[in-house]
């Protein structure tokens, strides 16, 4: 029959797709390209780094969202520049048309501008996609996590800005990754700069773009780009690298507000003069010792409307052994936060325009990770990957039923407790558990602690081991434990 001979075609058709024998596929089982698992000791960096972020967020009086992992593609169109390139679109199965989300700043000013929100302080930890070329050395990912933290709302200038700043100085001061530096500036005084430079109007996006580039390449380079690829000539090329050179604090913003041809730039001034006003409120919460006035910081996005900032570690990490090329030889991490004011990301979504402010950081989770598991693989301190705080044990036989009860009574206090998976385990080899795992205390119990109602707890590291009631063993342990 037709239908017949038309499922053997289908089939045929389907075998030639695989292939015949002779050129067997070999399955090579791995992740995709710039990604990763994350093994139990890294997942335990991971929450520790975790913790302490969003500790200093709830600190400043932060909810938190979320939102889906794919928007609708034209959401996220024309909000990047020339990053839009490395969006991951859905393939078309005949409904929306879906991307990947890129960031959370978009999919953030989305929801206020569909909930009418007008004011929020709030942040978000979740996993961005970005068609980038990873180097994976140094923590840069197609997937990855993002944690950002935004106060959206009409306030006074500067305030939330400073805090901002606030927040990403306290969060590496408490993580502890070395020295840092913060470097500062304002889209209104860069633009202003490309004015009076002689930058015409249609090209100062792409000539922020490769502004963006100077932490990544010499100024030369950064030049040819401008001179030979965008177009501009070598006389104005020269006029930015005379600004972009300069960097300072408060006395910096004054000198150029004094600056014959920026003090012309109506932008320009009013970024100098919110400059001064920053400074002035990080002086207040004591953070000018790490915070840089640096006139090339440009950062890519399109969005940002006023201040821009990003944190810089100073050291350098060792490169991973098997990766140690001459040009990986030590691993610069650079940037692990940045941010801004984007006044008007919320305003392309809403059918009215209405602008909601709005103020923000992300930290760069991936690269403290890549840094966090660098020092813990150096460190002699190990990583414990579990919190059991004691495990059951039995020194004779036939006690399986007696050690799953006491750990039963144990878990129904809130105790964190293990028992091995056996009738009749050696007691070594239940020692052995709790010292490569890290659990500090064993209940051992046997005929003789049965008949006196009490438990023998042994501490794990310094061996010693002392009877305990049974009616006060929750509090014993509790009291060594915590």
């Amino acid at each position: 029959s037709k239908d017949k001979l038309q499922k053997v075609a289908k089939l045929l058709q389907f075998k030639a797709q695989l292939g015949g024998d002779e050129g067997k596929h070999v399955f090579v089982l791995k992740t995709a390209k710039g990604t990763r698992d994350y093994n139990p000791k890294q997942m335990a960096i991971r929450e520790k780094v975790f913790n302490i972020i969003i500790s200093c967020f709830k600190r400043h009086g932060a909810e938190t969202i979320d939102t889906p992992v794919f928007e609708l593609k034209e959401t996220l169109t024309g909000k990047y520049g020339e990053d839009s390139k490395l969006i991951y679109d859905l393939k078309d199965q005949g409904g929306e048309l879906l991307s990947l989300r890129y960031d959370l700043t978009v999919p953030f000013a989305r929801y206020l501008a569909m909930n009418k929100i007008t004011n929020i302080k709030r942040y978000h930890i979740a996993k961005v996609y970005r068609r980038d070329n990873p180097a994976m050395t140094r923590g840069r990912y197609r997937e990855f996590y993002q944690c950002d933290f935004d106060i959206a709302g009409q306030y006074d200038a500067m305030i939330p800005d400073a805090e901002c700043l606030k927040i990403v100085y306290e969060i590496l001061n408490e993580l502890d990754l070395g020295d840092f530096h913060i470097k500062v500036n304002d889209r209104r005084i860069l633009d202003g700069m490309f004015a009076v430079c002689g930058v015409p109007d249609e090209k100062f996006r792409t000539i922020c773009s490769t502004v963006d580039k100077l932490d990544k390449m010499a100024w030369e380079d950064v030049k040819k780009e401008m001179v030979n690829e965008k177009g501009l000539s070598e006389d104005v090329a020269n006029r930015i690298g005379e600004y972009v050179s300069m960097q300072g604090g408060q006395d910096l913003a004054e000198q150029l507000l004094q600056d014959p041809k920026l003090s012309q730039n109506k932008q320009a001034c009013a970024g100098l003069t919110d400059m001064k006003l920053l400074f002035s409120y990080l002086e207040l919460f004591q953070v000018t010792d790490k915070v840089v006035f640096d006139l090339s910081l440009a950062r890519g996005l399109d969005y940002y409307t006023g201040v821009i900032y990003e944190a810089i570690l100073s050291q350098t990490i060792p490169a991973p052994a098997e990766q140690n090329g001459a040009d990986e030889a030590a691993v610069s991490v650079g940037s692990v936060a940045g941010g801004g004011r984007y006044d008007g990301l919320v305003g392309m979504f809403d059918p009215k325009g209405r602008k909601v402010p709005c103020v923000g950081v992300s930290i760069g989770i991936e690269r403290i990770f890549s840094i966090m598991e660098q020092k813990a693989e150096t460190s002699s301190e190990k990583v414990r990957t579990t919190e059991t705080q004691v495990l059951v044990a039995s020194a004779q036989k036939n006690l399986l039923e007696e050690r799953l009860k006491l750990t039963s009574e144990l878990w129904n206090t809130g105790i964190k407790a293990e028992v091995l998976y056996k009738k009749n385990p050696k007691l070594l080899s239940q020692l052995q558990h709790c010292e490569e795992t890290g659990i500090p205390l064993v209940a051992i119990l046997g005929e003789q602690e049965l008949k006196d109602g009490v438990v023998k707890l042994r501490n794990v590291a310094s061996r010693e081991e002392v009877d305990v009631p049974r009616a006060d063993l929750v509090d014993e342990i509790k009291k060594r434990t915590l």
